[in-house]
C-alpha cells in the first residue's frame, strides 16, 4: 500500500481547525453577554435600593423642640377639683395661649430674638399637634396643673424639612405658613439645644394624621392593619389550597374536568389584581355586607389571588417527590391517604412552606385590590380596641398607605412613602428569609 491511501490531516489534533476557533469564540460571547445582562441587572438594582434608601432614611428622624410649659390652673382647671371630666371641656384650642407663652419665654430666656409681634405666628414653629398632645398629657395626670412640665413637642414639617435640606429659603418665599424669619429663630433655637433632630419611633408605631400633619404620620396602624390581613390569607389559603393541591395531584381522576379546573387555576394565576378588588367589592361587599375597609375584607380578596399561587407551588412540590416513594409505601400495605399524608406530604413540605410564604409576600404588597375595597382612602388614626375590632373596623394596609402618603400634595409625606417603602422591603425580606431557612430545615435528600 502507498501514502496515497492514508491521506495526512492537513493540520494537527493539537491544534483548533477554524471551525472549532468559531464554535469557541461563539461560547465565549455568549459568557459575555450573559455577564453583561448580570451586570446590568445589579446596577439597576443598587440604583434602586439607593434610591429607596436615600429618600426614605429622612423619614426615620424628626426634628422635636424641647420646651418647658408652665399649666396655670387659672386656664385649665377653673373650678380647681382636678377632674378630668372638667378639665376636659377645655377645648384643644384652650392650650393654645399656654403654648405660645411658654415658647416666647424661652426665646427670652435663651437670648433668641423674636422678630414677631404676634405669639401665635412665632407658634407656628412648632407642630399643630403640639396643642392636643399637652392637653391628653393634662388629662391623662390632672397633678401636673399648677406646676412647670419639660414637653418634647414636634417641629412644623417645614422646619424639619428645612433641617433635612428638603425646605430652602428660597421655597418659602411661596409660603404662606412660614418664612425666612421662621428659619432664623429656629437656626438659633438649634444652636441653643431648644431644638434637635432625633430617631422617630412614631413614624414606625404612630398612626396616620391628616393632610396638614405630616410630621406626626405614622406606619404603625398599617402595620397592624397588614397583620390581621395576613392572618385571614394565612388561615383561610394555606389549608384550603394545601387540600386542593393534594386532591388535584394525588385522587382526582385524570378527566376533563380535572383539565378544565387545573386549566382555570392556571389562568387565574395570572389575572390582574385589580380584578380580585373588584371581585371583592362586589361579593364581600356590596353582596355579603361586610364593612368596608375592614382588614377581614381585604383578606378575603388576597386570599383568592393568593390561592393559585399556593395550588401551582403545592403541586409542584407534590411531583417532584419521586414515584419510588409512594409505591413503597403501597407495597407494605399502607393505604393510598397514608401514603400521601405519611410519606409523600412531609417530604413535599419545604417546596409547600415556601410557596405559601412567596404567595403571602406577594399579597402583602398588593395595592390595587384595597384599593376597590376602600382601603386607600381610610385615614387610620387610632389602633383597633381589640381583636375582633382589628378584623372588622375600618383600617390601612402598609402598601395603601404608602400609596395614600405618595399622592398628598405635602412633600413630607412623599418622604414618609419612601421611609414605609422601606420598612415594606424589610417585611417582605425577612419573609423570604424563613422561607429559605424552613426549606433547609424540612428539606429531605433521597
Amino acid at each position: 500500500m502507498t501514502d496515497a491511501a492514508h491521506p495526512r490531516h492537513a493540520a494537527s489534533l493539537l491544534e483548533q481547525d477554524p471551525r472549532t476557533r468559531r464554535r469557541n469564540a461563539a461560547e465565549t460571547r455568549f459568557k459575555a453577554y450573559g455577564l453583561i445582562a448580570i451586570g446590568i441587572g445589579l446596577v439597576f438594582l443598587v440604583t434602586l435600593m439607593f434610591a429607596i434608601v436615600r429618600n426614605g432614611l429622612p423619614a426615620f428622624t424628626q426634628t422635636f423642640v424641647t420646651l418647658p410649659i408652665e399649666l396655670p390652673a387659672a386656664k385649665l382647671d377653673k373650678k380647681g377639683n382636678r377632674d378630668p371630666a372638667e378639665m376636659a371641656k377645655v377645648s384643644t384650642f384652650g392650650y393654645k395661649p399656654v403654648i405660645e407663652a411658654a415658647l416666647i419665654k424661652a426665646l427670652a430666656d435663651n437670648g433668641i430674638d423674636n422678630p414677631f409681634k404676634k405669639p401665635a405666628k412665632v407658634a407656628d414653629i412648632l407642630s399643630s399637634s403640639a396643642l392636643a398632645q399637652v392637653r391628653d398629657t393634662v388629662l391623662a395626670d390632672p397633678t401636673l396643673v399648677g406646676k412647670t412640665v419639660e414637653f418634647r413637642l414636634l417641629a412644623s414639617s417645614r422646619v424639619d424639612g428645612y433641617f433635612k435640606g428638603r425646605v430652602t429659603r428660597e421655597s418659602l418665599a411661596r409660603d404662606k405658613n412660614l418664612d425666612g424669619e421662621h428659619l432664623d429663630v429656629a437656626d438659633q433655637m438649634k444652636a441653643k439645644g431648644l431644638m434637635a433632630s432625633s430617631f422617630n419611633m412614631d413614624f414606625i408605631l404612630g398612626s396616620d394624621a391628616s393632610e396638614s400633619r405630616p410630621e406626626q404620620a405614622g406606619i404603625g396602624v398599617a402595620m397592624l392593619g397588614s397583620l390581621f390581613m395576613m392572618l385571614v390569607v394565612l388561615v383561610l389559603s394555606l389549608p384550603i389550597g394545601v387540600a386542593a393541591s393534594i386532591y388535584l395531584e394525588e385522587f382526582a381522576p385524570t378527566n376533563r374536568w380535572t383539565d378544565l379546573i387545573e386549566v382555570n387555576i392556571s389562568n387565574l394565576a395570572a389575572v390582574p389584581s385589580i380584578v380580585f378588588g373588584i371581585l371583592g367589592l362586589a361579593v364581600f361587599i356590596q353582596f355579603a355586607g361586610l364593612p368596608q375597609s375592614a382588614p377581614v375584607v381585604g383578606g378575603l380578596v388576597l386570599t383568592l389571588m393568593t390561592l393559585p399561587t399556593i395550588i401551582i407551588s403545592t403541586r409542584a412540590a407534590l411531583k417532584a417527590v419521586p414515584p419510588s416513594i409512594r409505591d413503597a409505601a403501597l407495597g407494605v400495605g399502607a393505604s393510598k391517604m397514608q401514603a400521601v399524608f405519611h410519606h409523600v406530604l412531609p417530604l413535599a413540605m419545604p417546596g409547600i412552606l415556601t410557596g405559601t410564604i412567596i404567595g403571602l409576600a406577594q399579597a402583602l404588597g398588593e395595592t390595587a385590590p384595597l384599593l376597590l375595597i376602600g382601603m386607600v382612602g381610610f385615614i387610620a388614626s387610632n389602633y383597633p380596641d381589640g381583636i375582633v375590632s382589628g378584623f372588622f373596623s375600618p383600617n390601612s394596609a402598609m402598601p395603601a398607605q404608602i400609596y395614600e402618603w405618595a399622592k398628598r400634595a405635602d412633600p413630607a409625606y412623599y418622604e414618609r412613602a419612601w421611609g414605609g417603602i422601606i420598612i415594606l422591603l424589610v417585611f417582605l425580606l425577612s419573609m423570604n428569609i424563613i422561607a429559605i431557612i424552613l426549606r433547609r430545615r424540612f428539606e429531605r435528600r433521597w
